[in-house]
């Protein structure tokens, strides 16, 4: 198939597959869960608590790549287009899965963390497809569709993570992802279109396509930088969930793993209605600017409750209530999409991924480390919920730029010839 130029008209098809993609890119996150730990015991040779140390050492390295490699992967599909840059991704991503599996040594895992890292670095790419084949004012929708995607992967990965470990072996589920990478490629290749016409392509300049030089590059978009430092404060809050839940849900309520365990699929499970439907509702509802805010406000509600919770049924109440706050991101990204012009939406998109790659590596340490000073015996004050407590004061703090932002929001430029 030619790759200049759209062949067809995309259809249902070509956003099934973006879904696919963005679903098994967070399967293959999440599989890892309850099966890395003895990958790493296997390999090394170590007990569980070395393995841990050695799993934090491996994050900070796809967390990492992450960063540096999502802006680079968006402006790539800025100049060659989007189709090969997912379909690419997605052969590298199968045989990440299928080094992963055959791991023989520590050093073979670290090279596929941070192959995984960078070549999984799709959503911009993923993101910029949606906003070619979406009108302005539908963007937001579908880009919450692939926030139910992320959900939907949360819950499948680490239930097959555990489900095709305990029966097969903690290397049968990569196995299990790399088939899947594989068969969406297939998919991919037989019926995703290109989006990205010609005469809307740019040169691929590294200036730009690094996180810091992206971000230089949107200065000249005045609403953009504010309302990202809010997607950042944001985004470093809700590391609470993934660094430390388990250690809180253990400290603070005694919930055994299969507690935990059910409680992170109501998570997935909420995260899929509010992100995958209902934000197709509220956003056209209520409009782009009152759903984001109101998304935060809900937030911040949200981790205040988590922070002081005394009973386990608490916090299923405050999951169901707390994921009406994923309307927020598919809002905020709505709204920069229509800021920026059709030839820059894969470096939007890249920018995008990169805040979220500079929380990948500060949150989860900094939520950690609170959880620790504050749960110890030594403890100034024993509040094991204190990480959510600094989320939801994070989360406050970032409504402050967002209204700046909203004072500021600029009509979309047609052209770059500013650039």
């Amino acid at each position: 198939m030619h790759q200049d130029a759209p062949t067809r008209e995309p259809g249902r098809n070509a956003l099934l597959f973006i879904f696919i993609t963005v679903m098994t890119n967070m399967i293959g996150f999440g599989i890892l869960m309850p099966v890395m730990p003895r990958l790493i015991m296997d390999v090394t040779g170590e007990g569980l608590a070395e393995a841990a140390r050695w799993g934090g050492v491996l994050a900070l390295a796809y967390a990492l790549m992450q960063f540096i490699m999502m802006p680079v992967m968006g402006a790539l599909s800025d100049r060659y287009g989007r189709r090969p840059v997912l379909l690419g991704s997605l052969v590298a991503f199968s045989l990440d899965s299928l080094l992963l599996a055959i791991a023989p040594t520590l050093s073979v895992l670290f090279i596929a963390r941070i192959l995984a890292g960078g070549l999984s670095a799709t959503y911009s790419t993923a993101n910029a497809y949606i906003a070619d084949i979406t009108p302005p004012e539908k963007r937001a929708a579908n880009f919450g569709l692939m926030g139910g995607a992320f959900g939907l992967g949360f819950i499948i990965g680490p239930a097959l993570g555990g489900l095709i470990g305990d029966e097969f072996g903690h290397r049968a589920p990569f196995y299990a992802v790399s088939a899947l990478a594989f068969c969406n490629f297939v998919y991919g290749w037989i019926f995703l279109p290109e989006t990205l016409r010609r005469e809307n392509r740019r040169a691929f300049s590294i200036a730009r396509a690094n996180a810091f030089g992206s971000f230089r590059h949107f200065r000249q978009y005045p609403s953009i930088l504010p309302i990202a430092f809010s997607i950042f404060l944001f985004n470093i809050g809700h590391w609470a969930f993934p660094a430390v839940w388990a250690y809180f849900a253990e400290e603070r309520f005694q919930w055994s793993p299969r507690e935990i365990g059910f409680s992170l699929m109501a998570v997935g499970l909420a995260s899929v209605v509010v992100q995958g439907g209902l934000t197709r509702l509220i956003v056209p509802k209520f409009g782009e600017r009152r759903a984001a805010l109101g998304g935060f406000a809900i937030a911040i509600i949200a981790y205040f409750g988590y922070g002081l919770a005394t009973q386990g049924w608490m916090i299923y109440a405050l999951i169901a209530f707390g994921a009406l706050g994923g309307v927020a991101g598919p809002a905020l990204q709505g709204i920069m999409s229509r800021t920026v012009p059709a030839n820059a939406q894969g470096e939007l998109q890249g920018a995008i991924g990169s805040i979220s790659g500079v929380a990948m590596i500060i949150g989860p340490l900094m939520m950690t480390q609170i959880f620790a000073k504050f749960s110890d015996a030594d403890a100034p004050i024993y509040l094991p919920g204190a990480p959510f407590l600094v989320a939801s004061a994070l989360t406050a703090l970032a409504i402050l730029p967002l209204l700046a932002a909203f004072a500021r929001i600029q009509r979309p430029r047609t052209s770059e010839a500013a650039a």
